[in-house]
């Protein structure tokens, strides 16, 4: 018997579209019930009628739901995909609710989700938990402090899951997509598709959502004693690090640009 045939019940978070829909039909298909949680009714039902899943409309920001909803279920697989980009700008020039949208969906949202979820996985000693966080939780990106922020808040999550769960026999994986091709920055665009296709994903090859779902599946194939910690799936043209450096002339000019507004 391997791993996922030992797993019978998932949740999967921010189900509906992108990387959370890819991860739906791949648990699907390896024979797994799968609870599938986003705010569209619609997208989930459409969502069900092709995989089989079982689809929870619900808001993971209102807690009070969260519980109602999650607490009762019997879970072997936890997906903490919810996530949003509400704005690419920097921190003092981003209004209250853009700000509160990511640290209310990215982070509060995720951890009460795993507090809810890990009790009964304890008591029943199995289960496997994933948070996605982002390449962007260990490289900052410019315009992206509460985006990166949030996310290295889910990455510390899960470095102390680990430790709080030696022994359980619950596993603990965080996944760091890179360049993913999805609708995360759509409503950051103003909704505009075809701006966000110009210029995030024209002219790269960037990961598509069912290859970071396939990654899953491997790290939950693997044996009972074998947890891969941390995984970053990137694409092989996206590299990290160097320094950044203000050219004085374009400082000074962007600086008598924003006064003039």
């Amino acid at each position: 018997m391997t791993t996922t045939q030992a797993y019978r019940t998932a949740l999967v978070t921010g189900a509906s579209r992108g990387i959370g829909a890819a991860i739906v039909r791949a648990l699907r298909a390896e024979g797994l019930e799968v609870w599938a949680v986003a705010r569209s009714a619609e997208a989930l039902a459409a969502l069900a009628a092709e995989t089989g899943c079982r689809p929870l409309p619900l808001d993971v920001t209102d807690t009070a739901a969260l519980e109602a909803a999650i607490g009762p279920l019997e879970l072997d697989v936890l997906v903490v995909n919810a996530g949003a980009v509400s704005a690419v700008k920097r921190l003092f020039e981003m209004g209250r609710h853009e700000l509160d949208r990511m640290l209310d969906l990215n982070v509060k949202a995720a951890f009460h989700t795993v507090r809810v979820a890990l009790p009964g996985m304890v008591a029943r000693r199995r289960g496997h938990v994933f948070l996605l966080s982002s390449i962007s939780a260990h490289h900052p990106y410019p315009a992206m402090a509460v985006y990166t922020a949030s996310k290295a808040a889910v990455s510390m999550l899960a470095q102390n899951l680990r430790l709080d769960l030696v022994g359980t026999g619950i596993r603990v994986s965080e996944l760091a997509p890179g360049r993913v091709e999805t609708d995360i920055y759509l409503d950051a665009m103003g909704g505009d598709r075809a701006l966000v296709q110009e210029r995030l994903y024209r002219g790269f090859r960037s990961i598509r959502p069912e290859e970071v779902a396939r990654v899953l599946v491997a790290a939950l194939r693997l044996p009972p004693h074998v947890d891969l910690a941390r995984i970053d799936i990137v694409p092989t043209d996206q590299a990290f690090g160097g320094v950044v450096l203000a050219h004085l002339a374009e400082a000074e000019a962007q600086g008598r640009e924003s006064s003039q507004r």
